[in-house]
C-alpha cells in the first residue's frame, strides 16, 4: 500500500511539474528556450516570389549570406570563382547539407530555383536582380556554373536568396501550391505550424549546415499594429517586437527592457503614379511639390529624431551623391514653380491648369501610423503650398487607379538592389510607371561594371538625373527601433537593417535567452 501511495504521488508530482510555467511546453520545449516575436501577418511564404519577410532568413539560406556588416560570405556555396572571359560562376556546394525534411540539398535545387525566379508565369517580385542569367550548369551534385549573358556587379549579392527544394516544387504551379503556406529550407529553422493569422511556430534545426541555434523555438506571433505589439510587450505575451518611435519612449527606462535603435536603409516618400492623368500630364508637379515638405519636422515630430531626412535612395551607402539639390523646405519656391509653370490660383486657393485643379489623395497601408502621420503632414504642407490634398487609408494597394501612395524602399545592400527594379522603366517594382531614359541608361552601366570608380561615377549620375526628373517626394529615413527584453541576447545593434527593418535574425544562431 505505502509503495502505491509513493508512486501515485510521484506521477502527480510530475504531471504538476509538467504544467508549471518553465518546465514545460508545446512539443516538448522548455518555455525558457522559447522567444516570441512581434511580426507582421503573413499569407505566403516563398523568398522566390516575395521579396519582403522576415522570416525567410530564419527557414532559407542561399548561395552566399551577409555578415554583419552587409558584406558578402559563404553559404550553401563554401567557395566560388568568377572567370571574367566567361561571365560565369563556379559555385562549390557544401556537402551534407539537409533539407528541413531531411532530403539532401544538392546543385539541382539551385538549378530550380534561378529557373523558377526567371520564369514569367512565376511573376516574381525579383526577376529583374537575375534577367543576366543566361545560362544555370550543374555538372554533379555540388557544383554549379552560372554564366551571365552580361556582366552583374550584384549577383553575389542576390545569391544570398533563399533557395527553394526541387523535390517538393517540380512540376506544380509555384504562385498556388501549398508549399507556401508549408516551407522547407535549409535554414537554421524549420517550420513546425502556421494558424493563419495568429501565429507560425519554427523550431531549431539540428542539421543547420553553420551550427545548431541556441534557442529552440521562435514563434512569430502576428501582431500588424505597432500599438498592439507595446502593449503585449508590456504584458509579458512578446519577447521582441518592432514598435513606433512614439511607443519606444516608454520603454526607455523600463526595467527588465532594451531599446535597439538600429540605422536603416529604409526611406519613405510620397510615390506619383504617372499613369494618372494628374501626373501623366503634368509631369513638372512632383519637383515643386517637393520644396512643400518640410522634412526635418517629419523627422522630429514622427520620427521623434529616430532617422534624417531623404533627399535620394542611395544615402545609406558608400555611393551617395551629397552635392545633388535636397530639396530644402519651401513653399515660397513651389508656389513660383507651379506658376511659372502655368498654374493659376483659383477662388478657392488650389491651383488650376487647363481646367485641371491641383487635387490629388496619398494613399496609405493601414496598421502603419508612421507612414499615416508623415501622409498628414504632406497633405496639410501641400495644401498649404496650394494643392487640394486628402489621405487615404486602405486595407488593399490599388497601384493602378491611385494618384500618390506613402511608398518605402531601401537596401543596405548593393546600390543595384532597389534602384534597378523601382526606377527602371518597365521593371517588376515601379509601382508608379516612372520612366526616365536617362535613368535607365545610368542604371545599367553601373550594373554592368564591377570597378567601383565606375560605379561611382554611374551612381552619383544616377542620382542627378532622378533628381532633375523626380519620381517620388523623398521624405526620411526612419531608424528601425525594436524593443526586447533583457534576456535576449546576441541582437547585433550596430547591423544596418533593411526595408522595413528587417536583417535583424541575419545572427540569429548565436542569439541566447538568459
Amino acid at each position: 500500500m505505502q509503495q502505491s501511495v509513493t508512486r501515485l504521488l510521484a506521477a502527480l508530482l510530475a504531471a504538476v511539474l509538467f504544467l508549471l510555467p518553465g518546465c514545460g511546453a508545446a512539443g516538448g520545449e522548455p518555455e525558457e528556450t522559447t522567444l516570441v516575436y512581434g511580426s507582421g501577418d503573413y499569407t505566403s511564404i516563398n523568398p522566390a516570389l516575395y521579396e519582403h519577410g522576415e522570416v525567410n532568413l530564419l527557414l532559407f539560406s542561399g548561395l552566399t549570406a551577409r555578415d554583419g556588416e552587409n558584406k558578402i560570405i559563404p553559404g550553401l556555396a563554401e567557395k566560388w570563382e568568377y572567370d571574367r572571359d566567361s561571365l560565369t560562376y563556379t559555385f562549390a556546394l557544401r556537402k551534407g547539407v539537409k533539407w528541413h525534411d531531411g532530403e539532401p540539398f544538392t546543385s539541382a535545387d539551385v538549378k530550380f530555383t534561378l529557373e523558377a525566379i526567371l520564369a514569367p508565369e512565376n511573376l516574381s517580385e525579383i526577376a529583374s536582380n537575375y534577367e543576366d542569367i543566361a545560362a544555370i550548369e550543374t555538372p554533379d551534385d555540388h557544383t554549379v556554373r552560372i554564366t551571365l549573358s552580361s556582366p552583374n556587379a550584384a549577383m553575389l549579392d542576390y545569391l544570398a536568396i533563399g533557395i527553394l527544394p526541387k523535390h517538393l516544387l517540380e512540376g506544380k504551379d509555384l504562385v498556388t501550391d501549398p508549399f507556401n503556406q508549408a516551407p522547407v529550407g535549409t535554414g537554421p529553422y524549420k517550420l513546425v505550424s502556421w494558424d493563419a493569422g495568429q501565429s507560425i511556430v519554427l523550431e531549431r534545426n539540428p542539421d543547420y549546415y553553420a551550427g545548431t541555434p541556441k534557442i529552440g523555438r521562435i514563434i512569430f506571433k502576428i501582431v500588424p499594429d505597432e500599438k498592439a505589439r507595446a502593449m503585449q510587450l508590456r504584458s509579458g505575451e512578446l519577447d521582441l517586437a518592432q514598435v513606433s518611435p512614439q511607443d519606444a519612449r516608454s520603454f526607455g527606462d523600463a526595467e527588465g527592457f532594451t531599446v535597439y535603435d538600429m540605422k536603416t536603409s529604409d526611406y519613405r516618400g510620397v510615390l506619383y503614379n504617372f499613369n494618372h492623368p494628374l501626373f501623366a500630364k503634368y509631369r513638372e508637379l512632383p519637383n515643386a511639390l517637393s520644396y512643400a515638405v518640410d522634412r526635418q519636422a517629419i523627422v522630429d515630430s514622427v520620427l521623434l529624431g529616430k532617422g534624417r531626412p531623404a533627399y535620394s535612395p542611395l544615402q545609406s551607402g558608400p555611393y551617395n551623391n551629397p552635392a545633388v539639390e535636397k530639396f530644402q523646405y519651401d513653399p515660397v519656391k513651389t508656389r513660383a514653380m507651379l506658376e511659372a509653370a502655368g498654374w493659376r490660383q483659383g477662388s478657392d486657393g488650389v491651383y488650376q491648369k487647363d481646367g485641371d485643379r491641383l487635387a490629388f489623395t496619398i494613399h496609405c497601408p493601414e496598421g502603419d501610423p508612421v507612414r499615416v502621420d508623415m501622409a498628414n503632414i504632406c497633405a496639410q504642407q501641400f495644401s498649404e503650398a496650394g494643392a487640394d490634398v486628402t489621405v487615404s487609408i486602405d486595407s488593399e494597394i490599388d497601384w493602378a487607379g491611385q494618384a500618390a501612395y506613402l511608398i518605402g524602399w531601401g537596401s543596405p545592400f548593393d546600390p543595384d538592389d532597389h534602384t534597378y527594379k523601382v526606377f527602371g522603366t518597365g521593371q517588376a517594382a515601379n509601382y508608379g510607371n516612372y520612366s526616365n531614359p536617362r535613368v535607365d541608361d545610368l542604371l545599367g552601366k553601373a550594373r554592368g561594371t564591377d570597378v567601383s570608380a565606375d560605379r561611382m561615377k554611374y551612381y552619383q549620375a544616377f542620382q542627378e538625373a532622378l533628381t532633375d526628373d523626380l519620381p517620388y517626394t523623398f521624405l526620411a529615413y526612419a531608424d528601425a527601433v525594436y524593443v526586447a527584453k533583457d534576456r535576449v541576447q546576441g541582437i547585433a545593434p550596430d547591423t544596418v537593417l533593411g526595408h522595413h527593418g528587417v536583417g535583424i535574425f541575419w545572427n540569429v544562431k548565436d542569439w541566447t535567452l538568459a
